[in-house]
Order: structure tokens, then sequence, then C-alpha cells
């Protein structure tokens, strides 16, 4: 055995094959050495790879404010009739988009026409009567008080106001069948989607019954929950990622507003309209949830909102928004 051999042998016990049948004793010593230095270079690798991680974290959790607690929301509007009737038509579909001033439905016009024609008949007679009491008020008015008296003249101008305040309200009550009458075609108010249809050909339908409901194309938003331990670096205008479950994509967007209030479980009076206080007390107390609004500025290609969903809200205080 030689003498590098012998050495390696006390300095760390059996030497590599490799290393043992090398013609070079030097190469040996110096493969040896290598092999002694990569648990090093290991170790080191590691701290650095936590210590990066460990700031990424840091930045994640602390700097950055996120949520999973998010939910997209838009506004539904409700649209129940302003006048009562059977649905003679169904123009829409359940998830049926539509455009602002489309035909949803129609109520059977036929009784709000009628109502018309008898408005516009009682309007022509009123029209009439005024016209005819005018004349008599003018005619006595004209004459000398030794062929009509003062007080006839003065019951006279009062049928001829009487007959004007008929004429108006003739008028008024025309109108109102006309608005009537229109208000059987329901139109759509907003841009959005038919939603939960229940509504069929035929119902008859009840003023102020809801019949049908649209959700607002134009309307959506989402909401974070963020802990009250999270709020403090947010600030209005700050961009935002929003992460849906059901798609990979990322929505685009800016903090709106944040809520201002929520539900406080002890300040809810009993019926003497005192607070009722809740007089157990745990150890665990649990951070409350602000709600924070998000504007969606941009919604990537193949992403569907719907309101509903959850998703995972992220804040970056460190970005200033063009809303700003």
């Amino acid at each position: 055995m030689s003498d590098i051999k012998a050495k390696l042998l006390r300095e760390g016990g059996e030497p590599d094959r490799e290393v043992e049948w090398s013609p070079d004793p030097i190469a040996r010593a110096a493969a040896r050495r290598g092999w002694r230095i990569l648990p090093l270079l290991i170790t080191l690798l590691t701290v650095v790879a936590a210590a990066w991680l460990g700031r990424a974290m840091w930045k994640a959790y602390m700097v950055a404010p996120w949520t999973r607690d998010g939910t997209v929301r838009a506004y539904v509007v409700t649209i129940a009739p302003e006048v009562s009737g059977r649905i003679v038509e169904l123009r829409v579909h359940d998830n049926q988009h539509v455009n602002k001033g489309d035909l949803l439905m129609v109520i059977d016009p036929t009784d709000y026409s009628i109502a018309v024609r008898l408005s516009e008949a009682a309007m022509e007679q009123a029209k009439a009567s005024l016209q005819n009491a005018a004349r008599e008020a003018i005619r006595r008015r004209e004459l000398p008080n030794t062929a009509v008296t003062v007080e006839e003249q003065q019951t006279y101008a009062t049928q001829a106001v009487t007959a004007a305040a008929r004429y108006k309200q003739a008028v008024a009550n025309l109108e109102q069948a006309k608005v009537n009458l229109e208000r059987t075609e329901i139109r759509s108010p907003v841009n959005g989607w038919v939603t939960n249809l229940l509504a069929q050909q035929g119902d008859y339908a009840n003023v102020g019954q809801n019949k049908l409901s649209l959700v607002d194309a134009d309307s959506f938003w989402v909401d974070g929950y963020f802990e009250e331990t999270s709020v403090a670096p947010i600030r209005v205008g700050d961009a935002v990622q929003v992460k849906l479950i059901g798609y990979p994509q990322v929505v685009r967007g800016h903090v709106d507003s944040i809520a201002r209030a929520i539900n406080v479980a002890n300040a809810q009076p009993n019926g003497q309209g005192v607070a009722t206080v809740n007089p157990i007390f745990t150890w665990v107390r649990l951070a409350q949830r602000i709600p924070v609004r998000v504007h969606i500025d941009s919604v990537p290609e193949g992403a569907t909102l719907v309101a509903g969903m959850t998703a995972t809200v992220q804040v970056d205080p460190a970005s200033i928004s063009p809303a700003r």
C-alpha cells in the first residue's frame, strides 16, 4: 500500500474505488478533496434557497396582502310587471344574453288598449264641455249688469274653471292609460343574462311580482374578505390579481373601496334596546374579515365571470394603478 493510500485511510476510511485504482496519486487526492467539498456546497445552496424562499413568503404574506376568501359579485336586476295580466309572449329563454331595450315578454294588452280608447273619448267629452262652459262664461261677462246679475256671472265663471279641471283630469287619465299600455311590453333595462327563468307563456302576472331576473353584464366586481391584520397596507387604487378557482388565467383589477362597517355581534339590542354582550371570552381571538371591493380592469380571453365564484385575491401595495 502506498503512502498516499495509507494517508487517505487515516483521513476518511476506505478510499473510493475510482480513486484507489487511479494511476496518478495526485489525481486520487484531488478527487477525494472534491468529494469532501460537495456536502459543503449542498448545505450552502440549501441555505440560500431557504433564505430566498423565506423572503418570498414574507413578501407574499406580509408585504402583499392576499386572501383565499374572495367572491365574484354582480348586480341582479329583478323584473316585476307594473301592470297585471296574462303573459301572451315570452321572447327569452334561460341564460340568454339580452341587450338593453330588448323585448322580454308581453302582457295581454287588450284591456289596456280599450282603456286608452275610453280615455280618449272621455278627454274629447271634457274638451267639449270646457269649450261650452268657457263660451257661456264669456257671454255672461260681456252682458250688462241689467241683463245678468253678478252672482250669475260668477257661477258661469266657476263652471268654466270646473270644466277646465275636468279636461286636465281627462288628459292625465289618457296619459296614464297610454303608459299602462306601453308597460305591457317589458323590455330589458340593462345588458345582461336571463337567469333562473321560471315564468312561462300563459302565466298570470301580478303587479310587483318578480317574474324575471337579469345579471347585469356591466356590473361585475370582486369582494375580497381580508383579515383585519392585513388591511393596513391596502390603499384605494392598488393593483390586484384575482385568481379564479376554475381558471388558470389571472384577472386584473384595482382596489375600488374598503368597507367601513361590518356586523358586530355584541352590538345587537335586546328587547329593551340595550346591547347584548356575550359574557364568554375565549383565549383564541380570530381576526375579523373586512370586505375590500375590487374593480375589474380586464378579463383574460377564455375566462367567464359568474357571480358567486370563489377567487383568491392578492393586492400589490407597491404598484400604482392608472385609476389612482
